[in-house]
C-alpha cells in the first residue's frame, strides 16, 4: 500500500478524500473504485466518528490500498493511541496552540525511544499479536504519521518551532479557522489569509516540512500548489453528495420547475 509518509518523502502529491458525516464502509469501496485517491481523511473531529467506524473504515480502506489517518483534537493520551492501535495509519492533531502541544503529540504517538505510547501489539496494528514486540516498534515509529493542523493564533505565532519539532510529518492550514483567528472569518482569499499561508509555507520549507490545505477551488489550489503544498483533500462526503444532487437537478431541470 503507498503510504502518504512516502508519497510526501518522495516530493509527491498526496490527494485525500474526506470521510465523516455520510460514513458507511460502501462509500469507501466506491472511493476505492473511483481510484486516483491515495488516502482517507477520516474526521473524528467534527463529525464524532465512533472508534468503532474508524475501525471499518480501516478494514475497507484496506482492501482498495487506500492509506489513512484520524484527524482528530488531541486532548489526551487515549485519544490518539486506540485509533492507532485499531489499524489507523496516523493521526491529523488539530487545535494545537503551542510548539510542546504538538512534541506531547508526537510522544503520545511514538513508541521508546522517542515516545511514551503504551505497548500492546495485539490489536490491528500488530496484526494480533503476530507481529514481534520488537519489530512492532520499530515499524510503528517508522510508519505512524503524525500531522498537526495550524489554525490557531498560538500556533501561528509560533509557526517555526513547531515546524521543527522532530517527527512532525505534516503540518496543515486550516483556510476556515485561519480567516477567523485573523478577523476575516469566511473571507479565504482576503490578502491576510493568503500572507499568513505564505509564512506557514516559508516556515515548512526552513524546516525541511511538507504542508497541507483544503483548498478552495481549482484555482485555489494551484495557487497552494505553487507556494509548495502536497497535501490536498480534494472533497469531503457531504461535499459530494451536495454535487451529485445539484448535477441530477440540472440533468433533469425541466421537471424541477414545474408547480
Amino acid at each position: 500500500m503507498p503510504r502518504i509518509k512516502d508519497r510526501l518523502a518522495q516530493g509527491k502529491t498526496v490527494r485525500l478524500f474526506g470521510v465523516g458525516q455520510l460514513f458507511h464502509p460502501k462509500l469507501v469501496e466506491i472511493i476505492g473504485e473511483h481510484g486516483g485517491y491515495d488516502g482517507l481523511w477520516l474526521d473524528q473531529e467534527h463529525s464524532g466518528l465512533s472508534l468503532r467506524e474508524i475501525e471499518t473504515a480501516v478494514v475497507a480502506a484496506r482492501g482498495y490500498g487506500l492509506d489513512h489517518f484520524v484527524r482528530m483534537p488531541a486532548t489526551d493520551y487515549a485519544s490518539i493511541m486506540r485509533p492507532l492501535e485499531i489499524g489507523a495509519g496516523g493521526v491529523m492533531v488539530s487545535m494545537v496552540r503551542s510548539p510542546e502541544e504538538a512534541e506531547q503529540a508526537v510522544r503520545w504517538a511514538k513508541f521508546w525511544p522517542r515516545g511514551e505510547r503504551g505497548m500492546n501489539g495485539g490489536n490491528r496494528d500488530g496484526r494480533f499479536g503476530l507481529t514481534p514486540l520488537a519489530e512492532y516498534v520499530e515499524k510503528a515509529n517508522a510508519e505512524t504519521f503524525v500531522g498537526i493542523q495550524i489554525e490557531t493564533a498560538g500556533a501561528i505565532e509560533s509557526i517555526a518551532e513547531i515546524a521543527a519539532v522532530p517527527d512532525v510529518d505534516l503540518l496543515f492550514v486550516g483556510p476556515a479557522d485561519i480567516s477567523q483567528v485573523l478577523g476575516v472569518p469566511g473571507q479565504f482569499e482576503h490578502p491576510k489569509c493568503f500572507e499568513t499561508i505564505e509564512r506557514i509555507a516559508d516556515a515548512c520549507r526552513a524546516a525541511g516540512k511538507p504542508w497541507g490545505v483544503v483548498p478552495r477551488g481549482p484555482e485555489y489550489a494551484e495557487r497552494m500548489a505553487k507556494l509548495g503544498c502536497r497535501m490536498f483533500v480534494f472533497g469531503f462526503d457531504v461535499h459530494a453528495l451536495h454535487e451529485g444532487i445539484r448535477t441530477m437537478k440540472r440533468r433533469y431541470e425541466p421537471f424541477f420547475q414545474e408547480d
